[in-house]
């Protein structure tokens, strides 16, 4: 079972690296296996990694899904504690919030995947020459596309992340094109029950930019870098025509669970079934699921449209 998820935990996922740069899309194409290697551009640099490798080990769950989706999930041996989907990867004690440079090097990799370099875990692994792609949380749709892309090109399988992000594309714009009288709507999104959120300068309000959404977050946030608290008088006053929960699985909150917080059963998202219940994982792991995210988006817009 995922523990419960504070505002840390959430933080460390998609604000920590933030400020750093994605993985790009210029790296030089290897020349194959027996002992050749890929240079891709990631985060930490240019990084050599084996042409295909087969003991990958990812702390993140979003490269996971990934490594999973581009067709490189029989190369994986270990993946962090978080990392549930798919059901057949290959879980472990493995933390991607405190990595252990000790615990990683047991599994013998000849590639580490993350999105973190917590505990200085980037520079303990190179010191034992293991190839570590840093790539961070994306901060835009691009970052993420380019992500992929750039784990397709580590790990052999270019034309599958070729593919899979251009079906994210597709399955996106579609979603989006379908609900096109969206614009005006306004918008909360809950990331736990102490009423933190996300402005339109997160990737995540970002997405809800698609459809014109306006988010009430965005005149609340003063210096709290996209994730302001919002106060129960002003999200009371703002009366969102949409709330987003992202905190069902963490938090235990649903819509009934909403109605009941002194005050709420009189906005109108409450009075109208407005309130969303977001599946934690995919609303903050923005890799292959991502337009899983946009649709719930999507259908929720139709209904108050």
């Amino acid at each position: 079972m995922r523990p419960v998820r504070t505002l840390g935990a959430v933080i460390a996922i998609g604000v920590i690296t933030l400020a750093a740069a994605c993985g790009g899309d210029d790296g030089k194409a290897g020349e194959g296996e027996d002992g050749k290697t890929v240079t891709v551009q990631a985060a930490n640099g240019a990084v050599a990694v084996p042409a295909k490798p087969k003991r990958i080990v990812s702390l993140s769950p979003t490269h996971t899904e990934t490594l999973f989706a581009i067709g490189a999930g029989s190369q994986v041996v270990a993946v962090d504690d978080y990392s549930n989907h798919p059901s057949n990867a290959p879980r472990t004690k493995l933390s991607g919030f405190k990595p252990n440079a000790e615990a990683v090097i047991a599994y013998k990799p000849d590639l580490v995947v993350l999105s973190d370099d917590l505990s200085g875990i980037v520079k303990a692994l190179e010191k034992v020459k293991v190839p570590v792609l840093l790539e961070p949380a994306a901060t835009k749709l691009d970052e993420a596309y380019d992500e992929i892309m750039d784990l397709g090109q580590a790990t052999g399988h270019t034309a599958e992340a070729t593919k899979v992000t251009g079906g994210m594309r597709a399955e996106i714009q579609k979603t989006v094109a379908a609900s096109s009288k969206a614009k005006g709507l306004t918008y909360y999104h809950e990331l736990d029950n102490q009423l933190h959120s996300v402005t339109s300068t997160t990737f995540v309000g970002q997405v809800y930019g698609l459809f014109g959404l306006q988010n009430i977050a965005d005149k609340a946030d003063k210096a709290s870098g996209g994730y302001p608290q919002l106060s129960r008088e002003y999200l009371l006053k703002q009366d969102p025509d949409l709330i987003f929960l992202a905190d069902t699985k963490c938090c235990g909150q649903n819509a009934g669970a909403l109605a009941k917080r002194p005050g709420w059963s009189d906005l109108d998202a409450v009075k109208s079934n407005g309130v969303v219940e977001l599946d934690d994982d995919i609303a903050s792991r923005w890799g292959p699921r991502l337009p899983e995210f946009v649709k719930v988006i999507g259908d929720a817009v139709q209904k108050v449209q």
